[in-house]
């Protein structure tokens, strides 16, 4: 068992269970969510061998961002679940390991706090009916120092999440509220998703700011072909952690046909069942440039705080650069697709 799903085990006897079950629950029979792991479990190693590869070296560069491991922390909401502390935890966390963090829209903590910790900070974005007050949301990451806008682009319809119907879960605790959510007469606004998003308003918000914008929630390599022409700065294969559309493919299974359609012209990203550092190794050697990974910061959010997230990301790194070793590389750059098989 990886560290990572250790603290995942660990992390159920700790939190209330109901905010367990929202951090951990995916849509539907959550066949999408189980699937987001199988498929590197489906994936075996072909290593090279007498490469003369020497210590392994993990930093990487994204987007400007210097990292010490091509590691990005995902957007997830409402992280005053796990910890008092909240995002600000877990900034502290990510900056102790050299990381970078997208901090979500729906965070319980707001952005000029976390941005206060100094960590590299990218803001996870859904673009809102009412534009005025999405180019203030925009403005105001902008104003706290946030390097990257991430939208959210695979939300038309809020999932259905059925661990969360069962329990009847529908709002934050009293004292918790979507910080980045405040309007400029201070209330707090309910997000709004919208069916009626296109790729029009993904060239408004560029014309509107002067942050790189990455689109998030990308599994067609048609749709990633679309990002490209309309200039955005990255791709981020993802499905939402499993929490949208239950039967959509795996985005390790969707990572090739993005990355071939996206032809090196941008980043590619994958969010999803990472749980490892050789999961990293498979997804880095099939095309992506970085992954993301949620869940797992969350579970170290739970059990130890800022201290726990740097141990569950410091973990994953360490997992990754002794794969790195093993498989005859560097670099993560010097991965190639040729040493992942599927038996």
């Amino acid at each position: 068992m990886s560290r990572a799903r250790e603290a995942e085990r660990r992390a159920r006897d700790v939190l209330d269970p109901v905010h367990f079950d929202f951090l951990a629950g995916g849509a539907g029979a959550e066949r999408t969510l189980a699937d987001n792991e199988a498929a590197f479990a489906r994936r075996r190693l072909l290593p090279r061998v007498l490469r003369g590869a020497g210590a392994p070296d993990l930093s990487t560069t994204l987007l400007g961002a210097e990292l010490a491991a091509p590691v990005v922390v995902a957007p997830t909401a409402f992280h005053r679940l796990a910890h008092p502390d909240g995002e600000v935890a877990t900034a502290v966390g990510v900056a102790a390991a050299g990381g970078l963090m997208t901090l979500s829209m729906m965070a319980t903590v707001a952005v000029e706090h976390v941005a206060d910790v100094g960590v590299p900070l990218w803001f996870g974005l859904y673009l809102q009916p009412d534009r005025g007050f999405t180019a203030a949301v925009v403005a105001r990451a902008q104003d706290a120092g946030c390097r990257a806008l991430v939208v959210t682009a695979d939300s038309p319809v809020r999932g259905r999440h059925t661990r969360d119907l069962a329990h009847g879960f529908r709002a934050l605790p009293e004292g918790m509220v979507c910080e980045n959510m405040r309007d400029a007469d201070w209330r707090v606004r309910d997000l709004v998703v919208d069916a009626d998003l296109t790729w029009d308003d993904v060239a408004w918000l560029r014309a509107t700011t002067s942050l790189p914008v990455l689109v998030k929630g990308v599994l067609h390599p048609a749709d990633a072909r679309l990002a490209v022409g309309h200039g955005v700065d990255g791709v981020i294969v993802s499905n939402h952690g499993g929490r949208q559309l239950d039967g959509a493919v795996s985005t390790l299974d969707a990572l090739p046909g993005v990355v071939d359609a996206v032809a090196g012209r941008v980043p590619v990203l994958l969010d999803g069942g990472v749980r490892s550092g050789t999961d990293a190794l498979v997804a880095l050697a099939l095309g992506a440039d970085a992954v993301m990974v949620g869940r797992p910061v969350l579970w170290g959010l739970a059990l130890g705080g800022a201290a726990g997230v740097r141990a569950v990301l410091g973990d994953l790194a360490d997992e990754l650069a002794h794969a790195l070793t093993l498989v005859g590389a560097r670099r993560p750059g010097d991965l190639t697709p040729d040493l992942v098989v599927t038996p």
